[in-house]
């Protein structure tokens, strides 16, 4: 396991249990506990937890890790995933993305795409391919959240909805056993079910802390989906989601 993903699972453990315990962790990971400390010393750095005597705990069980944090938690894995979605989306489409780090790899990864119209909540996705040559941005309008930088509100799901388009990218916060795609901010749901609604194929990006994860606030279910892209998938329940629906289920390996 490489440190970004124990990283991720720790920061998960937090969030279930409210706190977590160097001991326990050098059990749970079989590793030394100066690796733990270094892990949590990380992730403390990083915002994800807070210190507490002998740990770590989580700083909010209903709310999500800041976006700087989230950056950090499995990069590898999520370039990865980036460069299989957009293996799948060819020059000259048009496409959603929505907010979130691994859609934000995405992005990233479409740079040598051209002819692309790309219609997106995500300041970050908007900054990045603004300068991409033949490449045409379109940002919604709405409330700009200071956290990450996404669009949300009524104006942000009524501006999307003037749009059909080939292609959705759509990450999520968590996603239930159950094949539940979930998140943590009600506005930002609804921005993102009006983009899976007008979008000919949906691609879901997820890597796997986050079958691992929770959140209060349902989005729809992965059966929306056309394409699943995650680093690996454990879970047997999402297999079968997966394959009774027809998803194209990607995995891309660790890196």
């Amino acid at each position: 396991m490489t440190p970004s993903m124990r990283q991720a699972k720790i920061v998960e453990l937090a969030r279930q249990q409210g706190e977590v315990s160097v001991e326990e962790l050098v059990a749970a990971f079989d590793v030394t506990p100066q690796t733990i400390r270094k892990d949590l010393n990380v992730l403390c750095d990083r915002g994800a937890l807070k210190r507490t005597h002998g740990g770590a705990m989580h700083p909010s069980g209903v709310e999500n890790v800041e976006y700087e944090a989230r950056r950090q938690i499995a990069p590898a894995e999520k370039r990865a995933i980036g460069k299989a979605a957009a293996a799948l989306i060819p020059d000259h489409a048009s496409l959603f993305i929505n907010i979130g780090t691994t859609t934000e790899a995405v992005g990233q990864a479409l740079s040598e795409h051209r002819g692309l119209m790309v219609i997106t909540n995500n300041i970050n996705v908007a900054n990045h391919l603004r300068v991409v040559p033949s490449t045409e941005v379109v940002i919604a309008g709405g409330v700009v959240r200071p956290s990450d930088g996404g669009i949300v509100g009524e104006a942000a799901v009524d501006f999307i909805r003037q749009f059909k388009v080939d292609f959705a990218v759509i990450g999520v916060s968590a996603i239930d056993p159950d094949g539940a795609l979930l998140d943590f901010d009600f506005r930002e749901v609804k921005v993102a079910q009006a983009i899976i609604a007008n979008a000919r194929h949906v691609i879901v990006v997820a890597d796997q802390t986050k079958f691992t994860r929770t959140a209060p606030v349902r989005i729809g279910h992965l059966s929306q989906a056309h394409s699943f892209i995650t680093d690996i998938c454990r879970v047997d329940s999402i297999r079968e989601v997966c394959a009774d629906a027809g998803i194209a289920l990607i995995e891309t390996g660790a890196a």
